[in-house]
């Protein structure tokens, strides 16, 4: 059985989607059989970021609808082997989330797929809730900003209480990724430290993604930068994918001055 892993936030724009793509392409290039499903009914931009847009006919509602089946809606990749993706609807509302429809879904997809990478919507409604209920691990993703880390510290709490494996008295794995650091503002203390976040949210590293404005050229190429192997974010989201393999993997040295690495060596658990 596959392992469901959503990538979720406490709010929009930190990077949720992006992470998602790149993770679920680093994985399938390590092998793993992965289906990346985006959950963000109603404004779906995964399947951009994966360059997937114009090979889309059915959606993850018309699966749950019975409108079609399962093999009709997923979409492999052509340049990643391993690497499938299932759409959100575009027109549809997340009201339409039903959640003993939605455990089937993911049940199927567990049978299939080694993982199974879930683009939660951002905030707290129905379509997030649905989302984290039958997680295995969750990924919180955050930029280092205050209003940010505390958004993702809220649903921290919820995963804690409406998952289904803490509704049965077991706990999601759950893993902190501190996207878009920028070193220099870090330094002249205009922006939190990988320590700050970790301090608030209290759980352990699984990556640290630098910023940098390659990723945006991606994105809009609908190209994972995780595919460009000079690229430092791709090697960082390279080495969250080891990580996700139980991998003990150093952190990037993402500043020339001494001192920075040593900080984030011993962050990861």
């Amino acid at each position: 059985m596959g392992t469901v892993i959503t990538i979720t936030s406490g709010k929009g724009g930190v990077g949720k989607s992006t992470t998602t793509a790149n993770i679920a392409t680093a994985l399938a290039l390590r092998g793993k059989k992965v289906v990346a499903v985006d959950f963000d009914i109603g404004l779906r931009n995964l399947d951009m970021i994966l360059g997937l847009e114009n090979r889309i006919v059915y959606d993850v509602v018309d699966v749950m609808e019975g409108k079609c089946n399962l093999s009709q809606a997923i979409i492999k990749d052509k340049r990643t082997q391993n690497l499938h993706f299932l759409p959100a609807s575009q027109t549809k509302d997340k009201t339409v989330l039903d959640k003993q429809k939605v455990e089937k879904l993911i049940n199927d997809l567990k049978e299939k797929f080694d993982y199974i990478l879930i683009d939660s919507p951002a905030g707290i409604e129905s379509g997030f809730e649905h989302s984290i209920y039958l997680a295995d691990r969750a990924l919180v993703v955050t930029t280092p900003e205050i209003s940010a880390v505390r958004d993702a510290d809220r649903v921290i709490g919820i995963i804690d209480a409406k998952s289904k494996k803490a509704q049965e008295g077991e706990e999601v794995q759950k893993h902190i990724i501190i996207n878009r650091l920028k070193p220099e503002l870090v330094e002249k203390g205009e922006m939190l430290s990988v320590e700050d976040v970790l301090h608030i949210l209290a759980l352990p590293l699984i990556g640290v993604v630098p910023d940098d404005e390659d990723i945006v050229k991606s994105t809009n190429l609908g190209e994972p930068i995780v595919l460009n192997e000079k690229s430092l974010v791709g090697e960082a989201f390279r080495r969250i994918a080891r990580r996700i393999e139980g991998e003990d993997v150093e952190f990037l040295d993402l500043k020339s001055k001494k001192g920075f690495l040593d900080k984030l060596k011993g962050l990861f658990k």
